[in-house]
């Protein structure tokens, strides 16, 4: 598909750390007034809805530092399938969302666009593929002259 943007992997990247962090602050919040209210109503302890809660934080935690370390990876290939597994990750976590709680709606639109931005970017990650193995580098340039110079 001839796409005339050009986005990197990158920034695909820097867009699911931030709706991750968001969604890792929603549920820091929800379990620490969750917990607080349980340990005044009950006097401690934990309860199944904090720690639901603590667990989504958790994951939304781990995922962002998978992204981080995903930045640094420097091959085109292994970024396509990356984003592939970002998008369909997003798209699962859209989908189960919109089957199990529809009125959630911002979170729903929120992993609807970064699920699109994803499409978007693996679309363009797909170009930039294409116009790289038709490009010759400097060392295959370099080898090319000294074996002109040969014959």
């Amino acid at each position: 598909m001839k796409l005339s943007i050009k986005i990197k992997p990158k920034i695909s990247y820097y867009v699911s750390i931030l709706v991750c962090f968001t969604i890792l602050g929603y549920f820091t919040y929800k379990a620490s007034i969750a917990y607080l209210i349980h340990r005044e109503l009950y006097g401690g302890g934990l309860d199944t809805l904090v720690l639901l809660r603590a667990s989504i934080s958790g994951i939304m935690l781990l995922l962002i530092i998978l992204f981080i370390q995903f930045i640094k990876i420097p091959d085109l290939k292994s970024h396509r399938t990356i984003l592939r597994g970002i998008f369909i990750g997003w798209t699962s976590v859209f989908i189960i969302l919109i089957i199990v709680n529809m009125s959630s709606f911002y979170f729903i639109m929120l992993t609807a666009l970064v699920s699109l931005f994803s499409l978007v970017t693996l679309f363009s990650l797909e170009d930039q593929i294409k116009e790289e193995k038709n490009t010759l580098t400097e060392k295959e340039i370099y080898l090319l002259r000294q074996l002109a110079k040969k014959k």
